[in-house]
């Protein structure tokens, strides 16, 4: 059987991945190799020790948490301002951008659940952890979305049916802009460490906040229609919200349901083929799978390594190939690597007993 290296148990001290380790230290074929590999050390100190990516994995989470609850307590006051507005100027167009509010503002509740579960252990039922429950949250915050656009096109076509007159204009406008202040800020920040932690649930909630803060902008144009005595202007602007509502649905179900299908950004695929193609050892590249869990990268790949090589000899070059892509690729925690023998002209194919389980 072909060394491979990644998550089985290995015996040694040493350990790489989720919980699993081996005995040998990182030593490439050649001299000039180790040399290369130590002045590497040198220039970017780093552990691959299981504490140590536990404790990145862990900090990842609580910088989403607290992006979450920092994000929570804004809308939170920003919702609370605007519906005491609505109460006193009955703007339906108000009306729709708070409850958009203060629905963005609750998808930090199931995302904060998710980023809890995600730092539970991986165990014999659910053997690659719990960080796919972000995926779960990001189909809540859609849920959550389509929902919000449902509510405001139904208050705008009322209004449209039975106008209304709006007053407390001025008190209209200033709402307007804070509910922008607001939504603009906290989407911002929950994109940035959404994307800089790698959630795509994180990134959809903060595209959620940017609609919103949108939708705020646009009760101004109501409220100044409504100032010159265009008693549709109101609903009309509601319906224009529930338009720019579906239209961050639809980008934040891109972004949801790519991750769901385990998509990964094709070009980090590319930068993990290039790292591999320069690790010693590796003859060449074979099938290559990425795969987000939560906001975590997982890699398989089967490497081409020379067929003559001693398992001890392959099992080096499957490590050093492990090592390569953890430098290479951000938010990657662990890779398992497979080593085929290069094949010789006439030598049966190694993978000829695996061929009738793969129709």
């Amino acid at each position: 059987m072909s060394p491979q290296h990644g998550h089985a148990p290995h015996d040694g001290t040493h350990h790489h991945g989720d919980g699993h380790h081996h005995g040998h230290d990182h030593r490439p074929a050649s001299a000039a190799a180790r040399w290369r590999h130590r002045l590497a050390h040198v220039l970017t100190p780093h552990s691959h020790e299981t504490a140590d990516k536990t404790d990145r994995a862990l900090e990842a989470s609580a910088r989403g948490l607290r992006a979450l609850w920092i994000s929570l307590a804004v809308l939170g006051v920003t919702a609370a301002a605007q519906a005491v507005v609505v109460v006193l100027s009955d703007s339906v167009a108000l009306l729709g951008d708070t409850v958009h509010n203060a629905a963005d503002a609750l998808t930090a509740l199931p995302l904060g659940v998710a980023f809890v579960l995600g730092r539970r252990a991986a165990n014999r039922r659910f053997t690659y952890g719990y960080g796919r429950a972000e995926d779960v949250a990001g189909l809540v915050i859609l849920l959550t979305i389509a929902a919000s656009a449902a509510f405001s096109a139904w208050t705008a076509v009322d209004r449209l049916i039975n106008p209304r007159d709006i007053t407390y204009l001025p008190v209209v406008a200033a709402a307007a802009v804070i509910g922008f202040l607001g939504n603009e800020g906290v989407a911002r920040y929950r994109i940035r460490v959404g994307r800089e932690i790698g959630s795509a649930a994180l990134v959809a909630d903060g595209l959620h906040a940017r609609t919103d803060g949108f939708t705020s902008l646009a009760v101004l144009i109501g409220a100044g229609g409504a100032a010159v005595g265009w008693r549709l202007a109101d609903p009309l602007v509601g319906l224009a919200i529930t338009a720019a509502i579906l239209l961050v649905l639809r980008d934040a179900c891109r972004e949801v349901f790519r991750r769901v299908m385990d998509a990964v950004d094709p070009a980090v695929v590319d930068s993990a083929e290039h790292a591999l193609g320069h690790v010693p050892g590796v003859l060449g590249v074979g099938e290559l799978r990425m795969r987000w869990i939560g906001h975590r990268l997982r890699a398989e790949v089967a490497i081409v390594v020379d067929g003559a090589l001693s398992v001890r000899a392959a099992h080096e070059v499957t490590v050093a190939a492990e090592h390569a892509l953890l430098h290479a690729v951000p938010k990657l925690t662990g890779a398992l690597v497979h080593a085929d023998p290069a094949s010789d002209p006439g030598a049966p194919d190694p993978h000829a007993v695996l061929a009738h389980h793969s129709a």
